[in-house]
């Protein structure tokens, strides 16, 4: 039978380096998993107490398509909160997960054939959705030289050679963990705008940053920009720690919601009603406070991290001024010829680290199709200790491969 030419996107590697980290571990082995981009802290108390409420209330119900209306005015809110920025609970529709929003979003915002453009290195699943839905992705070679993010100079020299339909930002980004501060993202919003682009912004590690000169505190927003056509992508997994719960949300311009709303109840009716009545309660001060806790933790993970970097050898590595991922080539222990022992690429640097040491990594293929094979990226969303335990182990393994 027939299999559809659509559905022939690569896999998710790190959920394949996971899988056997976790086989791993369940055979007893001490494994140290590096790879996920997972808070270990967990949903915080008063959104475990309302799951716990809603639970025994039995309120399991349908809710609207585009969420439940307390949620998406708590949602408003949160933009009130953080940015000063006026939301209105209509613009907002509450998804299963940033990946179900981003589903809805290119559906809603692209039609097969178009030109979208992202970031290299970057979040694989733009690419393999995009791709999956008909969309001529075109990746831009995002190095040190931009701080890993695009720049209006690059887009302006792409549309003039084909017209682009749409662009795709993070900030923070995966892998790298590099920020668009304020200026930049007004510039990108108005080259866009001025030249009928669909800016969508990945704006799920907002929070979970660390600052320094001229970095902004959670992240610029691009909700700012909802007239002149910018979609916001965002979630509750990363700084509330709700991977599994299956929540984020979309930020619209006026002429998408409706598109959306349509798209939404045909593809899942609504987003889960126990994670949606729950997550009413990430927007009260225990919450917050719970995951202004957990970014400390990152941070003191992220310190120990770049105080060893000349230690690891990993030459360069990417700012990680956001995120919590340590994006790093490791070129000078891979193979330079035949016979030398040492893993060929970032793939098998990977394997081989987990068989010998435990400690699980994620190959940069996943993010970098060109120049991946030589990078990898360690998530230090675990304990310091963790992290600490990580860097000696790979440290040793690394030395094994100098000789």
């Amino acid at each position: 039978m027939k299999v559809s030419a659509r559905s022939h996107v690569p896999a998710f590697a790190v959920m394949e380096v996971l899988a056997a980290a976790n086989a791993r571990r369940a055979a007893g082995e001490s494994v140290l998993n590096l790879c996920a981009g997972e808070p270990s802290s967990g949903a915080a108390e008063p959104v475990r107490e309302r799951a716990i409420e809603i639970l025994r209330s039995g309120d399991l119900g349908y809710t609207e398509a585009l969420g439940a209306p307390a949620l998406r005015e708590g949602i408003a809110g949160h933009y009130r909160r953080w940015y000063d920025v006026d939301v209105s609970p209509g613009r907002v529709a509450v998804t299963t997960g940033s990946s179900g929003g981003f589903l809805l979003a290119f559906v809603a915002a692209f039609d097969v054939g178009d030109r979208v453009v992202l970031a290299r290195p970057g979040y694989p699943a733009y690419r393999n959705i995009l791709t999956a839905l008909g969309c001529d992705v075109v990746e831009l070679d995002c190095g040190p030289a931009t701080r890993y993010q695009p720049t209006v100079e690059q887009l302006a020299a792409l549309h003039a050679e084909s017209p682009v339909a749409g662009l795709v930002v993070a900030s923070p980004a995966n892998p790298t963990g590099t920020m668009i501060e304020t200026a930049e993202l007004e510039a990108l919003s108005r080259w866009c705008a001025a030249h009928g682009v669909r800016l969508v912004s990945d704006e799920i590690y907002h929070g979970i940053t660390y600052g320094g000169p001229g970095r902004s505190g959670v992240g610029a927003t691009a909700a700012r920009y909802l007239d002149d056509g910018a979609i916001v992508v965002n979630s509750f997994s990363k700084y509330w720690a709700m991977t599994g719960w299956r929540l984020g949300w979309l930020v619209l311009p006026d002429d998408l919601v409706g598109a959306v709303d349509a798209l939404a109840s045909n593809v899942a009716l609504c987003p889960p009603a126990l994670a949606q009545h729950a997550a009413i309660a990430a927007f009260t001060e225990e919450a917050y406070d719970a995951a202004a806790a957990n970014v400390a933790t990152y941070a003191t993970s992220r310190a120990l991290l770049l105080e060893r970097v000349a230690e690891l050898g990993w030459d360069p590595v990417a700012p990680a001024d956001g995120a919590f991922y340590l994006y790093g080539d490791v070129s000078r222990f891979l193979s330079t010829g035949p016979g030398d022992g040492r893993p060929v690429d970032s793939v098998a640097y990977c394997e081989r680290l987990l068989a010998d040491t435990g400690v699980a990594l994620t190959p940069g293929t996943d993010f970098d199709g060109v120049h991946g094979g030589s990078w990898v990226r360690l998530s230090f969303a675990a304990a310091p200790a963790v992290v600490a335990e990580a860097v000696d182990r790979v440290v040793a393994w690394q030395r094994t491969l100098a000789r």
